[in-house]
């Protein structure tokens, strides 16, 4: 299957990849081509920048998460624009572990058979630029760099420094963007900060892209693009029939969900309907109930004061409706979220408080899960992830774990998932397309509206 297709690369973290992946999907569109984005990695909110501006939904591509070839499956099957491009994540070569190439955006692009733009952050620096650049193209024997894109450029003179020094790659440079303060995105403690219901963001997404895409050589990206190596053909398969109704919280306080993880449950026949634990009053007629991850600390003092929520869901809870629930779903599921010295009150299902600390938990997750959840029947090994900057204090002694972890710090000395009537919540995040989650959620769905 011929799919043209492009990575954009960083040597590191905060060279500018998500703005510049914006400004290409921009001027591609520009020229009349539909754009399908990726993100290589866990990330939730990048994607939203990159759905913002295609104004198609986002799809992730983690080798941890969903193994080489579900991630092949995934990419293939949702590349059904006229051009697919991938985010990437961190510096190029930087995967699982620190000295492993595995899960790193280069490894992504192996395996999607994909050539490579490396962004070059080209401030502070001038001719040693192409030491930079010779070393991301010599430190793999196949790179698949193919263009080099360079951000942060002082000045004429400064450009030129570094166009002369960059020669000797051989490598074409097919994007000079200035340096511009006003260009940067805004960030946000767990990153960038989500486009949901942010129509201002939105539109600042969209100046910004226009801006940098005039400073980028679109004729030379559609010619690296022309002639893609064939990929095995794949579609997806079709959903079942609707059988059961899943409410999904969404809105600015809860909105961390791979759209794999969606689509996973609607193929088993589950119908979603969303709602807003911040401004409905009723959650819809339901058989389950998803809560994701977010910022419910950012905007505390509106779930608080949303006292018929916050008793409709703990009594669902009661009543063990199935509920599956990530990180500020489990949040949200505590007595309180304390931030800031300031205490808001939760759902209070769980007896623990959620206190915010100044240190990020970012890892990926190994474990095993011990016994029956509302996604999972028998004990199994998984993998997953886990990105906050909170913990959960004053848990009770008689808690129960359903994850015992062999990578990752979880809720408490290494146990994550909260396990109580039908109701399971976990700082780590789980993949549902390679596992058979999405089925037994929707399967205990179903028996909850039966009973």
């Amino acid at each position: 299957m011929k799919i043209p297709r492009i990575v954009v690369a960083g040597t590191s973290s905060g060279v500018g990849k998500t703005s510049i992946t914006c400004s290409i999907i921009h001027a591609l569109q520009k020229k009349g081509f539909s754009v399908q984005p990726f993100k290589v990695g866990p990330d939730y909110i990048d994607p939203s920048y990159l759905s913002s501006i295609s104004k198609q939904e986002t799809y992730n591509l983690d080798v941890w998460l969903m193994g080489k070839n579900q991630l092949l499956d995934s990419f293939v099957s949702n590349s059904n624009s006229d051009v697919s491009i991938i985010e990437g994540v961190m510096g190029y070569y930087d995967g699982f572990g620190g000295d492993s190439n595995y899960a790193s955006t280069h490894h992504v692009a192996s395996i999607t058979e994909s050539p490579v733009l490396l962004v070059l952050d080209a401030s502070k620096t001038a001719r040693s630029i192409a030491a930079t650049a010779l070393g991301f193209q010599k430190f793999h024997r196949n790179s698949r760099i193919v263009g080099i894109i360079l951000n942060n450029i002082g000045s004429k003179k400064h450009e030129l420094l570094c166009k002369n020094a960059l020669e000797k790659t051989k490598i074409p440079i097919v994007g000079t963007i200035p340096k511009n303060s006003l260009l940067k995105m805004e960030s946000r403690h767990l990153g960038l900060i989500s486009t949901l219901d942010n129509q201002t963001l939105k539109n600042q997404i969209e100046k910004k892209s226009k801006i940098i895409s005039e400073h980028i050589d679109i004729n030379q990206i559609v010619k690296i693009l022309k002639n893609p190596t064939n990929l095995p053909k794949k579609s997806k398969p079709r959903n079942k029939k609707k059988k059961t109704t899943i409410a999904v919280a969404l809105d600015s306080s809860f909105n961390f969900y791979y759209k794999d993880n969606l689509e996973a449950l609607c193929r088993e026949g589950a119908n979603l309907k969303f709602f807003s634990p911040i401004k409905d009053k009723k959650i819809p007629k339901c058989d389950g109930l998803y809560i994701g991850g977010g910022f419910p600390e950012v905007l505390g003092s509106l779930l608080e004061k949303n006292q018929i929520m916050k008793k409709i869901i703990k009594k669902l809870a009661e009543d063990n409706l199935p509920i599956y629930a990530e990180c500020g779903g489990l949040m949200y599921l505590t007595k309180s979220i304390v931030r800031l010295d300031k205490k808001h009150k939760m759902v209070g299902f769980f007896d623990a408080e959620t206190n915010m600390t100044n240190k990020m938990k970012l890892n990926y997750t190994k474990g095993k899960i011990i016994s029956k959840t509302p996604i999972s029947q028998k004990l199994h090994n998984f993998q997953g992830h886990e990105f906050h900057y909170s913990e959960l204090n004053s848990v009770s002694s008689d808690s129960k774990f359903a994850f015992n972890l062999e990578i990752g710090q979880g809720i408490k000395e290494q146990q994550d998932g909260l396990i109580q009537n039908n109701v399971l919540a976990s700082y780590g995040h789980l993949f549902f397309n390679n596992s058979d989650y999405a089925q037994i959620f929707v399967k205990n769905c179903l028996n909850y509206s039966r009973s």
